[in-house]
């Protein structure tokens, strides 16, 4: 079935698309706005480890905390230290 000149057909993939506009989320782990050096999480510091997992224990995402991809790394090691040290546990409750 060939397409024969005149008016384009309207469908699904012709139509604009909205963009929304995205706000940049601060990184949890900045200290007054600058990136600590060397980028070091505690695996000690609970409070903060729990806040970047979710209710099953998994880690959370850079798109929803808002870190950076080296603080993100910080985190997982962190969180996997605390993990194997028995701080934290590797399931959700």
């Amino acid at each position: 079935m060939a397409f024969r000149g005149g008016a384009r057909r309207s469908g699904p993939g012709n139509r604009k698309k909205k963009t929304a506009r995205k706000v940049k989320k601060k990184d949890p782990l900045f200290v007054e706005g600058e990136r600590p050096r060397p980028m070091y999480v505690d695996y000690k510091n609970l409070d903060l480890l729990n806040k970047l997992t979710n209710r099953h224990g998994r880690i959370v995402g850079r798109r929803k905390t808002g870190c950076s991809a080296v603080s993100q790394h910080a985190v997982t090691q962190a969180i996997k230290r605390a993990r194997y040290m028995a701080l934290m546990p590797y399931v959700g409750d």
